[in-house]
């Protein structure tokens, strides 16, 4: 029998490593951000279209490579950074598999330009899947620019997975925050379409959390600072009251790289217990040093996961210092019950002398008990009666609410209603039971609700008494700029949109004031991650996050009226079967499904 087993080609062997290392556009950031900064670079230009489809481009001002080292590391497994097995152990840089440029240029067009301070003339490279079209020499200022230009053109498998343009610039937007946050004396800029989306100068780790997040995030951070034999701890958390009910903003940095760990997370979330309601997120900004032969970054490919030596150390050191820190800065309650917090002396004032004692001024001629006539009456206040108070309460118009009969299709529902668990609305039908889940039947109607305001009839709208101002990132506010006209169809309405500000002056009828910003974080993080099983209207991506986010919740105690409304207005829907995301909003049991069960 012949010999089956033979070596792949490089090329192929390149794009299989490029389906570990490179699962979007993002990764090809990721990586070419992380080079720039190994090469020293003091200044890093991000350039994209078409959500990195079409353009991912890196521009930075570090040393460059000389015309060998710029042809060599496009090789497989080509690094300057490691050299034997143990270098491993002792890493103080960002890539060093030597995986990277070899895996990109497998599935791309990529050019190259870079030149070394002593040299005259830089190096030219263009490569298509893998293979070198040219090589020349240019002249090109000092660093390095790499393009990758129609990622994943001979793999068009893989460039069908992608996701929409919103989906894949989100999470370049990801990757070009986590590696701006953690190197706040580098230069960044980053555009988008040609549109400047980032540009922030080189500064501190507060002003860099600031400028990438917005104004408002200042205030919202406690500092965070220990120093110990096995880590050093550095950042910011937020205040309790500034927590949200989505996870972002939750950042673990381990000596300058951007890590997830779900057990020095849930060391975090500990700290704060008793501090958010239930369901709230912190949000963090946590710097990790730690010496580096206790850590092992090489488990896996994106280098976003790290074995500890020591976790069950590191998680006590993290929880404690936090909880210090939010008991420090009065953030957290202390157990002092003759403690009159009116009565602490603020920071700025505990090291100043008193100068002067202060005066109070008395008016001894006041009397309380002298009457209007009386000459002592500068305090007194006289009420003018309105007329015309009764105009307030005419020409209101209450909406009648129509029957069950006049709504219903199936006539069948003829029995009260019972809520069982606070979750499930019962009810006989001539064929047996029905069991409806309040929480998916409400997302129905208020889903078909939204869409018919959207299209058919105007939305309703309540009018702020005051209008409110919510603060939010630059991309946030371009996302809400884009689905403006979707939410004004539903019932918001926007005096200002600019800068780092949204001023909301009116809202759809069925949500209430204090809910708006957790309703507006929600919908921009569904819009991010697309909701499952949508279509690729924005509407109704706004529509089922509106009526996700709106619905009556699991737990909610209903008088028999409103669960007869919900019944009601479930057989209205067009599609009363499911909910929004195809989940079935009740289920029905037959008389001799019942009697079954009794063994009858």
């Amino acid at each position: 029998m012949s010999d089956i087993i033979q070596l792949l080609p490089d090329h192929v062997a390149n794009q299989i490593a490029a389906g570990e290392v490179v699962q979007r556009p993002a990764s090809v950031v990721k990586e070419l951000l992380e080079n720039a900064i190994d090469a020293n670079a003091t200044s890093i230009k991000l350039l994209i279209k078409d959500a990195g489809k079409a353009l991912i481009q890196v521009i930075d001002n570090g040393k460059g490579m000389s015309e060998t080292d710029a042809r060599f590391c496009f090789e497989r497994h080509a690094t300057s950074k490691i050299k034997t097995a143990e270098d491993l152990f002792n890493l103080q840089t960002k890539g060093f598999r030597g995986e990277a440029l070899a895996s990109i240029a497998a599935i791309a067009h990529v050019e190259l330009k870079t030149k070394q301070e002593n040299q005259e003339l830089g190096t030219h490279i263009k490569i298509e899947g893998s293979k070198i079209i040219s090589q020349e020499l240019v002249s090109t200022s000092k660093g390095t620019s790499i393009a990758v230009k129609n990622l994943f053109y001979n793999i068009p498998a893989r460039r069908n997975f992608l996701k929409s343009n919103t989906v894949e610039t989100r999470h370049i937007i990801d990757e070009f925050q986590r590696v701006a946050l953690v190197h706040p004396a580098i230069e960044f800029s980053m555009y988008h379409n040609e549109n400047e989306v980032y540009r922030l100068n080189d500064s501190n780790l507060r002003k860099r959390i600031v400028a990438v997040l917005g104004k408002k995030t200042n205030e919202k951070l406690v500092p965070i600072d220990e120093t110990t034999d096995v880590l050093t701890l550095t950042g910011f958390v937020s205040k309790p009251e500034f927590a949200k009910k989505k996870r972002g903003e939750q950042f673990f940095f381990v000596n300058n790289r951007f890590i997830k760990s779900a057990y020095l997370h849930h060391a975090v979330t500990s700290a704060f217990e008793g501090l958010l309601a239930t369901g709230y997120h912190p949000s963090y900004f946590l710097y990790l040093t730690v010496p580096t032969n206790t850590i092992d970054i090489n488990i896996h490919p994106t280098k976003t996961e790290i074995k500890f030596d020591n976790e069950k150390t590191l998680y006590a050191i993290i929880r404690s210092t936090i909880k210090h820190s939010l008991g420090q800065y009065n953030v957290a309650p202390v157990l002092d019950f003759n403690r009159d917090a009116t009565m602490d002396t603020p920071y700025g004032f505990k090291d100043k002398t008193v100068y002067k004692e202060p005066v109070i001024s008395i008016d001894r001629s006041f009397n309380p008990f002298e009457n209007e006539s009386s000459k002592s009456t500068r305090f007194s206040y006289k009420k003018e009666k309105s007329q015309q108070w009764e105009s307030l309460y005419t020409d209101i118009s209450i909406p009648k609410i129509n029957t069950r009969q006049q709504l219903f299709t199936n006539d069948s529902i003829t029995a009260k209603t019972h809520q069982v668990h606070r979750k499930y609305i019962v009810s006989t039908i001539k064929s047996g039971v029905i069991f409806i889940h309040q929480n998916l039947a409400h997302q129905r109607i208020l889903y078909e609700e939204y869409l018919e305001n959207s299209t058919v009839k105007e939305a309703m709208s309540q009018q702020l008494l005051f209008p409110l101002e919510i603060n939010f990132s630059k991309d946030d506010i371009k996302l809400i700029q884009e689905i403006q006209y979707d939410l004004e169809s539903t019932g918001f309405l926007f005096d200002k949109i600019k800068g780092e500000m949204i001023v909301v002056k009116g809202v759809p009828t069925t949500i209430t004031e204090s809910k708006i910003t957790v309703i507006l974080e929600q919908l921009l993080d569904d819009i991010k991650n697309e909701i499952p099983d949508t279509s690729f209207s924005q509407l109704d991506i706004v529509a089922k996050s509106l009526a996700k986010s709106m619905a009556i919740k699991t737990g909610t105690q209903l008088s028999t009226e409103e669960q007869e409304d919900i019944l009601e207005r479930l057989f209205a829907c067009k599609e009363p079967n499911h909910s929004p995301f195809g989940k079935p909003t009740f289920i029905s049991m037959e008389l001799n499904e019942i009697d079954k069960k009794f063994g009858l």
